[in-house]
């Protein structure tokens, strides 16, 4: 029995040995957890990598269930570890007490609703190693000052370590994509909270942002600036010239009205 891509569901299977070797072998934790929750394993090849090692509780999360039937069937140690739901609907609480690691060939078109997902469960989820479409990679790691970072690079470096490991082929899956893959990882930085009020700093990044070409002053024209603050140097600059760390302190100068 072979399981075949389903296309709604962004399916790319990957069939390259090598490639699924180096992902499993992407986890580091360097912050100890004993259990990896694999996100779309569908017909197992990276999930055979991940079984192989004994230092931490390999589960699965699939919304396939032609890939669910194929998983019981081909890997029975995995009896009672596999999860029949979607992964963005699923309450990673309820069924893991103590910290994980997530990994996983993601599909494309949810890779980032799973990174938002983990920064939403930050507490939990100590690592995430995944393959992502290589821009969107990219702009996951871009530093302040380069024209690739933008609201998901700040919005998930703010509690994440982020290292881009790794380009992959397209030819290495069935079906092929029509661009070129990526693999990161993500490992959780010492950030409990940010010395702000969270919601306003989401609020603040994605405006900043979605005027990027303007100045701060200028995109932010929905925000008032808390007296005293206006001549703060921020406000000239354009938000793809701010780190993590200034948006933090930008959120500290204004208010919403």
């Amino acid at each position: 029995m072979s399981v075949r891509a389903k296309k709604h569901l962004g399916q790319h299977f990957l069939r390259d040995e090598n490639i699924a070797r180096k992902i499993a072998e992407s986890l580091k934790r360097t912050v100890p957890y004993s259990k990896v929750l694999e996100v779309g394993p569908g017909m197992g090849m990276l999930t055979k990598y991940l079984l192989a090692k004994a230092d931490f509780e390999t589960w699965v999360v699939e919304i396939d269930r032609e890939s669910v039937t194929y998983l019981e069937q081909n890997y029975p140690e995995l009896n009672g570890r596999i999860i029949s739901k979607d992964f963005l609907d699923y309450n990673l609480a309820e069924q893991f007490k103590e910290p994980i690691g997530i990994i996983g060939n993601f599909p494309y078109n949810i890779s980032s609703q799973i990174l938002f997902k983990a920064v939403e469960n930050r507490d939990l989820v100590l690592e995430v190693v995944g393959m992502f479409q290589r821009e969107v990679a990219l702009r996951l790691a871009a530093k302040e000052g380069s024209k690739t970072y933008g609201i998901i690079s700040v919005l998930i470096q703010a509690w994440y370590k982020i290292e881009y490991l790794f380009t992959v082929s397209e030819h290495v899956f069935r079906p092929p994509p029509k661009v070129k893959s990526a693999v990161i990882r993500l490992t959780r930085n010492a950030t409990q909270s940010l010395a702000c009020d969270e919601k306003l700093f989401v609020e603040v990044v994605k405006a900043a942002f979605n005027q990027r070409r303007k100045t701060v002053k200028n995109a932010l024209h929905a925000f008032e600036i808390i007296s005293g603050n206006e001549s703060h140097i921020y406000f000239t600059k354009r938000a793809e010239q701010l780190s993590v760390a200034d948006f933090v302190q930008l959120t500290l100068l204004v208010r919403k009205p």
